[in-house]
C-alpha cells in the first residue's frame, strides 16, 4: 500500500512538473496612457494601406502573433507569456491608439517597434491590418 501510494505521488509530481512547461503566463493589464486610448487613427482603412500593414505583420509579427493573429508563430512557444489572440473581442475592442501605442512601446518579452518601424502612418496602416484579423 505504501509502495502505490509512492508511485501514485511520484506520477502526479511528474505529470504537474513536465505541465507546467506547456503553459505560457497569462498578461499582465497593459496600462496604455490616456493621451493614446484617446487618438484616432489619422489614416485611413484603404486597400494600400493594408496591404502596407499586411507586409509589416509579415516582417515583424507573424512569428510571434502568427500568420493570422491567433498567437500561434513560430516563436510563440519560446516567449515567457502568450502573444494573445487578435481573433478575441478582448483584444478587437481597445481603441486603435492603445494598439499604436503597445506597437510602439512594446513590454516584456514583445520588442518596442519605434526604430524598426520609424514611420509612424505605417504603424497606423499596421494598425488597420491588425483590425482585419477578425
Amino acid at each position: 500500500m505504501k509502495r502505490k501510494l509512492s508511485i501514485i505521488c511520484c506520477l502526479v509530481a511528474g505529470v504537474l512538473f513536465f505541465t507546467g512547461f506547456s503553459f505560457h503566463k497569462v498578461n499582465d493589464p497593459w496600462p496604455v496612457p490616456e493621451k493614446y486610448m484617446k487618438m484616432a487613427n489619422p489614416v485611413k482603412a484603404d486597400a494600400t494601406s493594408i496591404a502596407t500593414g499586411k507586409s509589416l505583420w509579415a516582417k515583424h509579427c507573424a512569428s510571434c502573433h502568427g500568420k493570422t493573429g491567433a498567437g500561434d508563430g513560430t516563436k510563440a512557444a519560446t516567449l515567457k507569456t502568450h502573444p494573445g489572440d487578435f481573433h478575441k473581442e478582448a483584444f478587437q475592442s481597445q481603441p486603435d491608439g492603445s494598439i499604436f501605442y503597445k506597437t510602439m512601446e512594446g513590454r516584456k518579452d514583445m520588442p518596442s517597434f519605434k526604430k524598426k518601424i520609424p514611420d509612424q502612418d505605417d504603424i497606423w496602416s499596421l494598425v488597420n491590418y491588425i483590425r482585419t484579423l477578425k
